[in-house]
């Protein structure tokens, strides 16, 4: 394993093969680094923590410290990281709190872009880009293939809907829907992020339908009962609505229209 002789690593620490740790790493007890793991130079990370296979950590990035919540007294918490992720310079991302379920979790092939924060007891789903500097306050929840821009800032307790695009600069106070394009300070939903989903492998027949469910729901008269009783008669179970109208109706915020 190339592991610099000036990386200071605790002896409770468990490493996987091919793991590979750049000059000066600090990493603490009850951290487990899996398989092909690279921890770039000055990084520091703490436990109880887990960094699944071919994670990559970019120098300065800080990983599994306590969490930034006055309520945190100690408690045993846990940061889990997945598979294949992208970590850039000076990244942060913290344990849980024992009130908010006590783990923080990151899925499988996500790019952190350079100063992203995810705070305590968040939920990053898979394949989402945060920008650089994007930030996630606590108890926040991203579904897959979302993307944030730079300077995003959202919400404690808010959630990211599945194929959703964030704007640069925006912040984010309520649910932002699936697959829509929200944009501002407080952001608004600007409807479908078409070209977004076409790249994505979106068939037409789902692009038709999901620009009509947001047509009923922001374009129309109706209130958002309203609209989720007329998309519901009128798309049934199309599983690309069902997903939206399951979001909508989950919801604890409120979501942005």
């Amino acid at each position: 394993m190339p592991i610099h002789p000036t990386a200071i690593i605790n002896p409770q620490t468990r490493l996987g093969e091919n793991v590979a740790i750049g000059p000066y790493a600090v990493i603490g007890a009850d951290v487990v680094l899996e398989d092909d793991v690279t921890v770039g130079a000055h990084c520091v990370i703490d436990g109880p923590t887990r960094i699944g296979r071919g994670t990559r950590l970019f120098p300065f990035a800080s990983v599994g410290q306590d969490p930034q919540d006055l309520k945190y007294a100690g408690e045993r918490t846990e940061l889990i990281i997945g598979e294949r992720n992208v970590i850039r310079e000076f990244a942060t991302l913290h344990r849980g709190t024992g009130a908010g379920g006590g783990v923080t979790r990151v899925g499988n092939d996500n790019l952190l872009m350079a100063q992203c924060h995810v705070a305590h007891d968040c939920i990053v789903g898979n394949h989402i880009i945060m920008a650089n500097g994007a930030s996630l306050a606590g108890h926040v929840e991203v579904h897959d293939h979302a993307t944030l821009g730079a300077y995003v800032g959202v919400h404690q307790f808010c959630r990211v809907g599945t194929h959703a695009f964030i704007g640069a600069y925006s912040v984010v106070v309520k649910d932002a829907l699936p697959y829509a394009r929200s944009v501002g300070n407080h952001a608004k939903c600007y409807g479908p992020n078409s070209l977004g989903l076409r790249r994505a492998g979106f068939s037409s027949e789902d692009l038709r339908a999901i620009e009509q469910a947001f047509r009923l729901l922001l374009n129309s008269k109706l209130n958002t009962s309203q609209a989720v009783a007329a998309m519901t008669e009128t798309f049934g179970n199309h599983p690309r609505i069902h997903i939206l109208l399951d979001f909508i109706a989950t919801s604890q915020r409120g979501v942005i229209k």
